[in-house]
């Protein structure tokens, strides 16, 4: 009776927080269609079907051609936005750097309202920035309507971080990486229609099985890539001093796990980035003389290279910033750990940046591998709109599905060893 009552318990714990979690995403993808007041939609449609760089924009962030300026339209991508940004600076600026390595859990809650703020900032900027597009495309646009889009839409910014919180602390899975996922799985059945559409007479039962081949082939690798790690042994000082066991013997759960993927998805979005910007910026006109997006665009192989080569660097650029090897065998020497036959110190330091840098260029290669392989179907099989669902989505969607799976894991064996020690 004890056992069944403790995975009643244990699938009660799991049933709250997997309920709590689909009540919040499916408030908030319903907040997502209630309109903005004072914008005529009928106005905003007409002018989004008659410019092509607007459609465009619009199919990026809805996957359809319709769009509602609603309470939530921001999302989470203002966070997600605070977030790198505060990364970059905690790299750049050393007293954000020691507040967050020194301060413990005060310093992580300082770290976690400078976030906040950020946040706030980046979502009165892009309310700001929609507010004021809009008024080439709405005939009643004023400034009273403006303040209220900006207002609007930057509460609902807020509200949107404040429930992925509460996701992230009561319910099942990360909250910012939930609200990706939903925006992701939301816009598949447009992606699956188009590509079904448009390519009626391209497909076949070869192309198709290709496809099918391709698509689990890449979904190996994304999990290869986002499990793969290298293993490095530790050994604590008092160990060493025992004369009894020798190396074979080192416990087997003393380790540190050097992911082939430490930098996760931001390499591409950098790299895409860099690519997009300079051919946006010359469309608008603002820099004529610009030659090189035109090269780069005309020619799918440079763009390929120059693709596969940005994610490269930007790999290993951001894989110093996540994890840096002077930290780590400063932190091993205080706790009196060390490697196997590697030096505390300087020594310690040189060996694992030369590890990090071995297992971040075989991740990156992997990566860039995987990011052109959309662009490579579309190629090979004549077939368009296959780049939608690309390496990004993908490794958010397998991403995310581990990390659950993980989180339900660990739930599980918490309740465990609670039972046992109680």
């Amino acid at each position: 009776m004890t056992m069944e009552r403790k995975q009643n318990s244990d699938k009660n714990i799991l049933l709250k927080r997997l309920l709590l979690s689909l009540a919040i995403l499916i408030f908030i993808r319903v907040g997502t269609f209630i309109p903005v007041p004072g914008i005529n939609h009928g106005h905003l449609a007409f002018y989004i079907q008659r410019h092509s760089i607007t459609k465009s924009l619009v199919s990026t962030f809805s996957g359809d051609d319709t769009f509602v300026i609603g309470l939530f339209t921001l999302n989470i991508f203002p966070y997600i936005n605070a977030s790198i940004l505060m990364q970059l600076l905690i790299s750049l600026i050393p007293s954000l750097s020691k507040l967050q390595k020194e301060s413990g859990s005060e310093g992580r809650r300082t770290i976690t309202r400078i976030t906040r703020i950020i946040t706030l900032i980046w979502s009165f900027i892009q309310s700001f920035s929609i507010a004021f597009y809009l008024k080439r495309a709405l005939f009643n646009w004023n400034l009273i309507l403006a303040t209220e889009i900006i207002i609007w839409l930057t509460t609902g910014a807020m509200i949107i971080l404040w429930l992925s919180e509460l996701i992230t602390e009561y319910g099942l899975g990360n909250g910012p990486s939930l609200l990706i996922y939903t925006n992701i799985v939301s816009s598949l059945p447009n992606l699956g229609q188009k590509l079904i559409s448009e390519n009626l007479t391209n497909l076949n039962v070869l192309s198709i099985a290709s496809i099918i081949i391709l698509f689990f082939s890449a979904i190996f690798g994304i999990v290869l890539l986002q499990e793969g790690a290298r293993i490095i042994p530790l050994i604590s000082s008092r160990q060493l001093n025992q004369t009894g066991p020798t190396f074979l013997d080192l416990p087997k759960n003393n380790y540190i796990p050097l992911r082939f993927n430490q930098a996760g998805v931001m390499p591409i979005i950098l790299t895409t980035a860099v690519l997009v910007i300079p051919n946006y910026v010359s469309n608008l006109g603002l820099l004529p003389v610009l030659t090189l997006p035109a090269v780069i665009k005309s020619s799918k192989l440079l763009y390929w290279i120059s693709y596969f080569i940005l994610i490269l660097v930007f790999s290993s650029f951001y894989s110093t910033i996540v994890l840096n090897p002077n930290d780590i065998s400063n932190e091993l020497q205080k706790m009196a750990v060390s490697i196997p036959g590697i030096r505390p110190g300087i020594a310690t330091t040189f060996y694992l940046k030369r590890v990090m840098q071995r297992v971040t260029f075989l991740g990156a290669i992997m990566l860039a591998i995987l990011a052109t392989l959309p662009n490579l179907i579309e190629t090979i099989l004549h077939i368009s709109n296959f780049n939608g669902l690309g390496t990004t989505s993908l490794l958010i969607l397998v991403g995310v599905v581990l990390d659950i799976s993980r989180e339900i894991r660990s739930i599980l064996l918490s309740n465990i060893y609670n039972d046992m020690f109680n």
